[in-house]
């Protein structure tokens, strides 16, 4: 074995960093941490929306991962390529085997590209655009600029994805900068999703699909893009409900893609049959495994994947792995909280807050359900600076 850890944290992007730096606050820490994370940046992606929407440059949302790295914890530059859960081990691509008493697992999620048919050969040219990309989300708005007016699709997958609410935000910034530049009239915003509605919580769901109807927004559900052939603006949809196959032209698409677990977690004995981290919903405490834990995009915890749902798993994972540690029970307890701001155009958010079943568990003393100014100022410039100077830090 190469090394041995306390606790072993894999993935040092959102939740990961989280974690370890609230370990790193307790007051008695663990002895030794180590955070397996390849990647030398470190990126807010919720800014990616803003960025292909014309808001900021890309640049804003990157940092170096080596000022997020928690003092007093370990950087392994790798990737863990499987588990040994019963080992309590994991194998590295460089480092060689690493030990743990405790392992909590957060590799984020996977983005699926090649799952749809022809999407990586025509990504960022031909008027195909993805905010989902920190390579490719600055064309976002390099095509929006140049609309002219047509059909504009903004397409949803069949699959579970970070930030549910991300693929209309960009909608309806597209559809307000279309009125801006005076193509509105000449222009045809589609929003073909996978899903049965606009939104999966009905308390948010009624106001957006009203919006939708008075900003004459085409709703198409239960359509999972299959086919992109960017030369000739077709993109193909399966129809969910009956199998069949349509066709729809473009002059701009905005395609969210199919995402999984990473392959090194799906094919894991720590995996569910979903592909996730196998995990209880309340304590993050892995069904089999009871020194693993797991938090964020890649857990199977049934909730929205967002930040802000990391924000609120990550103390009571934090919690229950020290309380396992000093062989105490788990009372920590997770509701399932996540956030969502939708933004509905410039200056113009409303505040999703729900927990598990959709039930709203919302913050401010109003209305969420409104677009407020306010609340785009809370998304703009609130949120990041939590992000980076608390979340990030332990504190928030």
């Amino acid at each position: 074995m190469s090394k041995e850890f306390r606790v072993v944290v894999v993935g040092g992007g959102t939740a990961g960093i989280t974690v370890a730096a609230r370990l790193m606050n307790e007051e008695n820490p663990p002895s030794s941490v180590a955070i397996i994370e390849p990647s030398e940046k470190h990126w807010y992606q919720p800014l990616w929306t803003l960025v292909g929407g014309g808001v900021f440059p890309k640049e804003e949302s990157m940092r170096d991962e080596r000022d997020f790295i928690p003092d007093g914890v370990e950087w392994i530059r790798d990737e863990v390529t499987t588990f040994a859960p019963r080992d309590n081990q994991v194998d590295t691509a460089k480092n060689g085997t690493i030990g743990y008493d405790a392992l909590v697992v957060c590799p984020g999620i996977q983005i699926d590209w090649g799952k749809i048919d022809g999407l990586k050969d025509t990504l960022g040219e031909n008027g195909v655009a993805s905010n989902y990309s920190y390579d490719h989300v600055e064309r976002t708005w390099a095509f929006l600029e140049d609309f002219g007016g047509g059909k504009a699709i903004f397409t949803y997958p069949a699959t579970p994805i970070k930030c549910a609410g991300a693929p209309q935000k960009i909608m309806w910034l597209a559809e307000h900068h279309f009125n801006r530049i005076g193509v509105r009239d000449e222009t045809d915003v589609i929003f073909a999703a996978a899903s049965g509605g606009i939104f999966g919580v009905s308390h948010y769901a009624e106001p957006l699909g009203r919006l939708a109807k008075d900003r004459n927004i085409i709703t198409h559900f239960q359509h999972n893009l299959v086919r992109v052939d960017g030369k000739k603006r077709k993109a193909t949809f399966e129809k969910l409900d009956s199998g069949d196959q349509v066709v729809l032209d473009f002059d701009f698409i905005h395609v969210t893609p199919p995402m999984s677990a990473p392959d090194f977690v799906k094919k894991s004995p720590l995996a569910a049959e979903t592909g996730w981290v196998d995990v209880d919903k309340h304590t993050t405490q892995h069904n089999e495994y009871e020194n693993v834990f797991s938090l964020g995009d890649a857990s199977s915890l049934p909730c929205s994947k967002t930040g802000a749902a990391i924000r609120k798993q990550a103390p009571v994972a934090v919690e229950n792995l020290q309380a396992f540690l000093a062989k105490r029970p788990l009372k920590a307890q997770y509701d399932g909280y996540a956030s969502c701001p939708l933004v509905t155009g410039y200056g113009r958010l409303i505040l999703a807050e729900f927990g598990y079943g959709g039930v709203p568990m919302e913050t401010f003393p109003f209305d969420q359900r409104q677009e407020r100014y306010s609340m785009w100022l809370l998304k703009t410039q609130g949120l990041p600076n939590m992000y980076w100077h608390g979340m990030l830090r332990g504190r928030a």
